[in-house]
């Protein structure tokens, strides 16, 4: 039976299909690797993934509007919750792989684990969110990413 939708193969959908690829070139890299690696330096370090004198972030964890020295407009990129996400996967693994190992080591109270593990979570989860905020908009930067742009 065919479905008709023209993402199906051949053999699940009974369309034939002339087997051509997009006519579309493949993306070259769009920054020489020495500038690629500098920006994302200079992003991690807070700084504008661009020129790397002006300030990447207005507060804490909030980016500025734009690098005060060279101008780069950083609503431009779409860092999102993209951050957030990744600090959670890593900060959840690296916490619950320690509580485990004192849990199985040493068997502490309940309250141990609470007085322990949440301050931590939340202190490596605000210390790294600012490091992990600028790493992600360099490396949008480095691959010449926009919002509505693939």
């Amino acid at each position: 039976m065919s479905s008709g939708c023209s993402c199906s193969s051949p053999s699940t959908s009974g369309v034939r299909t002339s087997g051509r690829r997009s006519s579309r070139a493949p993306l070259a890299d769009p920054l020489p690797p020495a500038v690629r690696q500098q920006a994302i330096r200079w992003g991690i370090a807070g700084r504008c993934p661009q020129c790397g004198t002006g300030k990447l972030f207005a507060g804490p964890v909030t980016y500025a509007p734009r690098c005060s020295a060279c101008g780069l407009d950083f609503r431009a990129f779409n860092v999102g919750d993209g951050a957030a996400s990744f600090l959670i996967l890593v900060v959840g693994a690296v916490i619950t792989g320690l509580a485990l190992w004192l849990e199985l080591a040493v068997e502490p109270a309940w309250w141990v684990h609470v007085l322990l593990w949440l301050p931590l979570t939340l202190l490596l989860s605000l210390a790294l969110m600012r490091l992990a905020k600028g790493l992600l908009l360099a490396i949008e930067y480095a691959q010449e990413a926009r919002e509505g742009r693939l």
